[in-house]
């Protein structure tokens, strides 16, 4: 049996995978930018607030995948919530360093001089420092969702939904006729998620950011 034979038989279980694995995805990258924006917001006019929570992301960024979803299972059991914590730790990082860079880069003259017409200070920041930030803020929204897409593939290790569940179908089972099969399925359905998540943040871009600014 070829590859494309053994997918045209469990088609449905990959499609429906591969829906899981978007789904926990976007649920950690949503959960990242509600925690990660407003922290960015508080702290990018600072100096050693704004360098400690960049710290604190960078460090959650090195715990190594296996070991920071097996330290989740201890207080969140297994299945989607250990798997969307880690998720969410994994994304602060892109999330917040973007958000931050992108909101100091706004022209000090432009916020003056939206200050000088009567604007407040949670005025200017929503209709002049954000829409300017907006294109560097979407460029950590991507960085974060294909780092997502990978490291998503490891909560199976702790019964989670996904592609990487028929990956670690496959690893467990070397050896077998369709041990190969089942991985390469799992990777990639990875890929494909990838490349899709890629083109929506293209149009994104292209739709939300004016003309000049865009990355």
């Amino acid at each position: 049996m070829t590859f494309f034979e053994f997918f045209a038989q469990n088609r449905a279980d990959v499609l429906d995978t591969t829906v899981e694995h978007a789904v926990l995805v976007l649920e950690g990258l949503g959960l990242a930018v509600l925690i990660g924006l407003p922290v960015a917001v508080l702290t990018y006019r600072t100096g050693y607030p704004r360098a400690a929570v960049l710290g604190v992301a960078g460090l959650l960024l090195t715990i190594p995948s296996y070991a920071l979803f097996g330290l989740l299972i201890t207080p969140l059991g297994l299945g989607n919530g250990p798997s969307i914590v880690a998720l969410t730790l994994y994304a602060l990082l892109p999330v917040l360093r973007n958000a931050i860079v992108g909101l100091r880069e706004v022209d000090p003259a432009v916020t003056e001089s939206a200050r000088a017409m009567g604007m407040g200070r949670l005025r200017v920041l929503t209709t002049v420092e954000l829409p300017l930030a907006w294109p560097v803020v979407l460029a950590g929204l991507r960085v974060a969702t294909q780092l997502l897409l990978s490291i998503a593939a490891i909560a199976a290790a702790v019964n989670g939904p996904g592609l990487g569940n028929l990956i670690l179908d496959g690893l467990a089972t070397a050896g077998t006729p369709f041990a190969v099969y089942l991985t390469l399925e799992g990777a990639a359905g990875i890929v494909v998620l990838a490349v899709l998540f890629e083109l929506l943040f293209a149009a994104v871009n292209r739709l939300t950011t004016p003309r000049g600014l865009g990355a």
